[in-house]
């Protein structure tokens, strides 16, 4: 993940830091969006303003975005160009898309699909000129889901199914 990340960085024309690609490669490996936080957890030894800087301007370039979970925390992901752009020079925005955040676990996923993004701008009244729209579905998130069933299931078999599935097995 780190010589992706130096690539994506390089791609930008910007200078190449340690911390940088350290904060960049910590984005690329998750599969949800972090909070500052998160990513400090998992990057280690990083001097916590430094990292918020350098999500700020990951942002501003493009590498990184960011939404407000319904904790009104920002959580940073890399752009889906990102990865890309390192391995074919592309310089481009993300396209805008929706977000699922899940009650349980609070992670934040990307949705590939632009989730009512354009039909939202599209009903600006006349004047408006909208940049961006942030889009969020709550719900469950697979692991959650199946956790959550699974225990439901537990609680919802009859007392006496569990005895006499151990007497059966004796």
């Amino acid at each position: 993940m780190e010589e992706q990340a130096r690539e994506a960085i390089r791609t930008q024309g910007a200078r190449v830091t340690a911390t940088r690609v350290r904060v960049l490669a910590g984005l690329m490996a998750s599969s949800s969006a972090l909070s500052h936080q998160e990513l400090l957890d998992r990057i280690g030894s990083v001097d916590r303003v430094t990292a918020y800087r350098v999500l700020e301007w990951l942002v501003q370039t493009g590498l990184a975005h960011r939404i407000a979970g319904e904790d009104r925390v920002w959580r940073f992901s890399v752009a889906r160009h990102a990865e890309d752009d390192a391995r074919h020079g592309h310089d481009h925005h993300g396209e805008p898309h929706g977000h699922f955040q899940c009650d349980v676990c609070r992670r934040m996923f990307c949705i590939d699909a632009p989730v009512g993004v354009e039909q939202n701008l599209a009903r600006l009244p006349a004047g408006f000129e909208g940049r961006e729209v942030d889009v969020v579905v709550r719900g469950l998130c697979p692991a959650c889901a199946e956790s959550l069933h699974a225990a439901s299931a537990r609680r919802s078999r009859p007392r006496g199914s569990q005895a006499l599935r151990k007497e059966s097995v004796k």
